[in-house]
């Protein structure tokens, strides 16, 4: 109780609000590259009480939205295999793929479980030797040495119907694929407190300075956000470019050094696709040599799927941060949470659906000054 209400404390947060006003003279755009941050954002009105001049802009922060619609057929096709126990977190059931979903499969018949840790499914696994278990692996660098943990243990266990369909995906090169679209608007970044909590800081600096960006390291409570954005945009008037840890509560410069060996032993670097974006080079994993015989891809040969995208589904940008979610025709009318026509309405993260919950029934309203 003690962090839920010291990092959402009204008045501190008035204060910085006002700090930041006294702060700001132009115009400046800043994106937070975690999804998490963007539900805070507009759950707490966030973007809403910031001066006229500062526009956040939402980034591909959301494991799920950006998990490419190519490894969603993947799964469906895996999940349907009667010998097959597929499990998953439960955000993925409902992520659309080119023709169905995971709970389309599980009602058609595929034993499709959802689980709360990937050990659940090795467990799993030891209890149902005659099957093979898959675990749908996705996320950025803050769920993969979990999932890397698990396909250790089941090497050293000797658990041979486990396997793992991955798809990882790294923040760094994300960040650089944004900066050198020629549509980019960014002039800073808020990033995410849970991937430096892995894997320290050491990978931002040489992007702010390449980029000549300002980064903020924030947590995921109002004031964190708005301490981020604070630094931001005192960088950004003073015509600096700098790494700064404004959440060392959770993140300390080296990360994690555990986790990090885990993740070195059983991944190895890979180009990725993202959802709405294509492929970034170096920006996801896949697993190592050593551990080839548990990728679920080589195990049930679903290396060749064809996929087709929603037409009208604009998704795309706004992972990019081109679009709103409401600049989309489809947003809240044919697009919705029960039916939804990219990951961005589905997942607990996505932009989209944070819009929906927080932001449909809007009226246009003038920014609170206080």
């Amino acid at each position: 109780m003690k962090y839920l209400d010291e990092f959402s404390n009204p008045e501190l947060a008035q204060h910085l609000l006002e700090r930041i006003r006294a702060t700001t003279t132009r115009r400046w755009s800043i994106m937070e590259v975690c999804g998490g941050q963007t539900h805070s954002i507009i759950r707490h009105g966030i973007d809403q009480l910031l001066p006229d001049q500062i526009e956040m802009i939402h980034g591909p922060g959301c494991p799920v939205c950006v998990t490419p619609l190519e490894i969603i057929d993947k799964a469906l096709d895996i999940a349907a295999r009667p010998e097959v126990i597929f499990c998953s977190f439960g955000d993925m059931l409902r992520v659309p793929g080119s023709s169905k979903d995971l709970f389309r499969i599980k009602s058609e018949g595929g034993d499709v479980r959802v689980v709360y840790s990937p050990l659940d499914a090795l467990t799993i696994a030891k209890e149902n030797p005659d099957r093979q278990v898959v675990f749908f692996g996705i996320g950025f660098e803050t769920t993969a040495p979990a999932n890397a943990m698990t396909v250790y243990q089941a090497q050293r266990l000797g658990i041979e119907n486990f396997s793992l369909l991955v798809s990882h995906v790294l923040v760094p090169p994300a960040i650089a694929a944004i900066m050198e679209s020629p549509d980019c608007r960014v002039q800073a970044f808020l990033a995410a407190g849970h991937v430096c909590a892995v894997m320290g800081t050491s990978e931002y600096p040489p992007l702010a300075e390449k980029y000549r960006v300002p980064m903020v390291v924030t947590g995921f409570e109002p004031l964190d956000i708005l301490e981020g954005i604070r630094r931001a945009v005192t960088q950004l008037e003073d015509g600096r470019y700098e790494l700064e840890n404004a959440y060392p509560r959770a993140v300390p410069p080296q990360g994690n050094p555990a986790a990090k060996a885990m993740l070195e032993d059983v991944f190895e670097v890979t180009d990725r696709g993202w959802r709405g974006i294509g492929v970034i080079p170096r920006s996801g994993w896949r697993l190592s040599p050593k551990y080839r015989d548990y990728d679920a891809v080589h195990r049930f040969g679903v290396s060749d799927v064809h996929t087709d995208e929603s037409s009208i589904c604009r998704s795309g940008e706004v992972l990019q941060g081109l679009i709103k979610p409401t600049d989309c025709a489809a947003f809240g009318t044919t697009c919705t949470p029960r039916n939804p026509l990219g990951a961005t309405m589905v997942s607990s993260e996505g932009a989209c659906a944070a819009y929906y919950l927080y932001r449909r029934l809007d009226q246009p309203a003038e920014v609170a000054h206080a």
